[in-house]
């Protein structure tokens, strides 16, 4: 039997990419053959972090592992699962807020695409981690090294 390749995306602004979308992506992976990191540029949108910026800490991070890919999209979510066809979105949900906002999104897209979305529950103890609150540290000068994750030391030159 030719059984077809689990392809999920994970996709988000990621302004910047902190230890709770870690958390999900690293529990994510054993569901999936393969999890590609959709960078959602919105020109609506004013970012801390260019999107150059944003690919290449998520790339640098996940450099050895083999199943993980990086791409930046300027569409609806959808649309990019079906170019890369995924067939599960993957979402972390923080909040009861979070879950409402992100059940009505998933309706919707499983409605105009078939594609379903997975919702994976943050860690309590990253349920306070979010972008918006790192660039809020960041503006007053703190630092947040805490809240990001650290690639992995590279043994190339």
């Amino acid at each position: 039997m030719n059984q077809k390749e689990r392809i999920g995306i994970f996709v988000g602004s990621f302004d910047p990419f902190t230890i709770g979308h870690d958390s999900v992506v690293k529990r994510a992976l054993p569901l999936f053959d393969h999890i590609v990191i959709g960078v959602g540029v919105n020109s609506q949108k004013s970012h801390m972090l260019s999107e150059d910026e944003r690919i290449e800490a998520i790339t640098r991070l996940y450099a050895d592992e083999p199943k993980i890919s990086v791409k930046v999209f300027h569409d609806l979510a959808v649309d990019f699962a079906k170019r890369e066809g995924a067939t599960y979105i993957i979402k972390g949900v923080r909040t009861v807020k979070d879950f409402e906002y992100e059940r009505e999104q998933a309706d919707i897209n499983r409605h105009i695409s078939g594609i379903d979305t997975i919702f994976l529950f943050t860690e309590p103890q990253l349920a306070s981690v979010s972008s918006s609150m790192v660039r809020e540290l960041l503006r007053y000068g703190r630092d947040v090294k805490e809240f990001l994750p650290v690639a992995p030391k590279s043994d190339k030159p």
